[in-house]
């Protein structure tokens, strides 16, 4: 019907009018009712391999500071799975001095895939597995709905971003991720006596134990002295015994340190006869951040991200009775992660501060504060719906993106260079008889040991130093000597003065700037590699011999060392088979009630 001027056009019926309603209120009706229930775990799942997948498919994290270092471990173990002496580093040095879950994947799937990839499907299992953990560490102290909102973040947060493509700690991530999982069923033995739950969180925390030592010592606590404040709170609401609770804590303890002296005997003999006393090596992550706001940035800025914005959430919602275990976790391992900006780090952690990383501290934190986000953007997305819950989405992937892509962008390590011309050299002849150097190759030493038989007098894991000229200066590896100043100088200069004893004939020199030390020691140019690289050597150099070390593990250490770490993540993985079979689905956890975990 046309418009006819001065007429107004016929209202529809009543009964058209609200079938036409009807559409767009139960749009609306549904946007309301997702955004009022808990995030699926399938979704957060694909969340997961929606942005870490492409980049574990093109091998970013292969090229991160520590990910050649793993690699150069696992090649050992691929080659010798029950004999965990290195020679190819250090003239020699014993892999027991790290614990060798993640290792020992890597190597068993390299049969399969390659190192590379291999590496990429360890650390991507980890990745998968945090915001499970999360979500049920979360349940511990907020409602399901909080709790995967928690999950959701996990997957984007800056530390994470950074620990994987940028730092390669697939130790502190893996042994985190773990502990996450196993604190739930730690927590429902304590308070409701569920005995089932034992032997499955024992498991867990002994392969976590497996896989990284630092995050036993040092990172467990922040989690669990809250976890056993938040139990004994529960307990006494529950009108239960808090002395049975306590006896329960003990047990649990008990059985755990007891698979843990088991799993990590060689471990612990290594560190007895070569306890960690060398000379400091000086990290970035020990600065005092705002007298340095370039490591500010980097160690405290890009790790929390919009999570440092809700801070001031984080302490008055921690003022709540239940929740203020959890506020002291976070609040602790928050000024661990500081570094030298305040004096709590020193002061707690003693001789070790000089020792450990301390990005790992804020990585902690930002998994202690998963609940409080959780609750926060609960908050949020109650008040403004629909726009405040994309708008918190687009902050948090977003910054995650961001994170991820720092070192492109504001790159802190240069492109790793070409080391096959290396390779090559080193396989031909007679070549791989003799030990080698190289100068200028920052974080790719490691890329050349699993392709050659050839030893080197350096090495990129600290802990595994025991040649004198390097554990007496505060240097960590000769291939960067120089940004070590005068204590590095020194260091290769006598390096140098000891190349016979070590059978150390050829350096491979990538940064110019080392030839007068070299040419001043007696050393001459060989041969030019490619464009960048001169091999550079001297005469009457013996042939390389092994090096007598009191560290070298026995026989038996290392069979130990072959069946008793990766043997705990086998017996974890059929157990949860059994009560997956058993039960039919994981429980929820939540205080005082079975775990379920809907999604799974």
């Amino acid at each position: 019907m046309a418009n006819v001027p001065g007429l107004s056009r016929p209202n529809p019926p009543l009964l058209l009018r609200f079938h036409l309603a009807r559409p767009r209120d139960s749009a609306i009706s549904l946007n309301l009712g997702i955004l009022n229930r808990p995030i699926p775990l399938w979704f957060l799942l694909l969340c997961v391999v929606a942005f870490h997948g492409p980049m574990l498919a093109m091998r970013l994290p292969a090229g991160s500071y520590d990910a050649n270092f793993h690699m150069s471990m696992a090649a050992n173990y691929a080659e010798h799975w029950f004999d965990p002496w290195n020679p190819k580093a250090f003239a020699g040095f014993s892999e027991a001095t790290y614990p060798p879950l993640t290792h020992q994947w890597i190597a068993m799937l390299s049969h399969i895939v390659g190192l590379t990839y291999g590496f990429m499907m360890v650390q991507g299992t980890v990745i998968l597995l945090l915001p499970i953990a999360v979500y049920q560490f979360a349940l511990l102290w907020t409602d399901k709905r909080s709790a995967s909102y928690g999950a959701f973040c996990s997957i984007f947060l800056g530390s994470l971003a950074l620990l994987v493509n940028l730092d390669g700690q697939i130790g502190t991530t893996s042994s985190a991720t773990l502990y996450l999982l196993a604190l739930p069923y730690f927590y429902r033995y304590v308070v409701d006596g569920a005995v089932r739950e034992l032997p499955f969180g024992v498991s867990i925390a002994c392969t976590a134990a497996a896989a990284h030592h630092a995050t036993l010592i040092f990172g467990l606590p922040l989690f669990v002295l809250p976890l056993v404040w938040l139990a004994m709170i529960d307990v006494k609401d529950k009108s239960g015994s808090r002395l049975a609770a306590l006896g329960r804590v003990g047990c649990f303890f008990t059985l755990t340190i007891v698979g843990v002296l088991l799993i990590l005997t060689p471990y612990l003999l290594a560190l007895i006869k070569h306890p960690i006393d060398q000379i400091a090596i000086p990290h970035s992550s020990r600065a005092n951040y705002i007298l340095n706001p370039v490591w500010g940035i980097h160690y405290f800025l890009l790790p929390y991200g919009p999570v440092a914005l809700a801070i001031p959430f984080i302490f008055f919602k921690g003022a709540e009775r239940r929740l203020r275990p959890l506020l002291f976790g976070f609040y602790l391992a928050f000024l661990l992660g500081l570094g030298g900006t305040t004096p709590v780090a020193k002061l707690l952690l003693g001789r070790a501060f000089n020792v450990l990383t301390l990005e790992r501290f804020s990585f902690y934190a930002l998994l202690l504060a998963m609940p409080f986000m959780g609750m926060a953007i609960s908050k949020l997305v109650d008040r403004f719906q629909a726009r405040g819950a994309l708008v918190i989405a687009v902050a948090i992937i977003g910054w995650g993106a961001f994170a991820a892509s720092w070192n492109r962008y504001f790159p802190l390590l240069p492109p790793p260079p070409d080391v096959q011309p290396i390779i090559r050299f080193l396989n031909e002849k007679d070549h791989a008889r003799y030990r080698y150097l190289t100068l200028g190759y920052p974080n790719s030493l490691s890329a050349i040991m699993p392709y050659t038989n050839a030893s080197s007098v350096d090495g990129e894991y600290n802990s595994g130093r025991t040649l004198p000229e390097l554990t007496s200066h505060a240097v960590a590896q000769l291939t960067t000597a120089r940004f070590y100043g005068a204590d590095g100088i020194a260091a290769l200069r006598e390096m140098l003065q000891h190349a016979h004893r070590y059978g150390l004939r050829y350096i491979f020199v990538h940064d110019p700037s080392y030839d007068p030390l070299l040419a001043f020691a007696g050393w001459r140019p060989l041969q030019k590699l490619d464009g960048n690289t001169v091999v550079w050597g001297t005469i009457g150099i013996p042939p390389a011999t092994p090096i007598a070390s009191p560290l070298r593990p026995p026989r038996w250490q290392g069979v130990m060392w072959g069946i008793f770490p990766f043997g705990a993540s086998l017996i974890t993985i059929s157990l949860f088979l059994f009560f997956r079979q058993r039960e039919g689905e994981i429980a929820d956890v939540s205080p005082s009630t079975a775990l379920v975990s809907e999604a799974l």
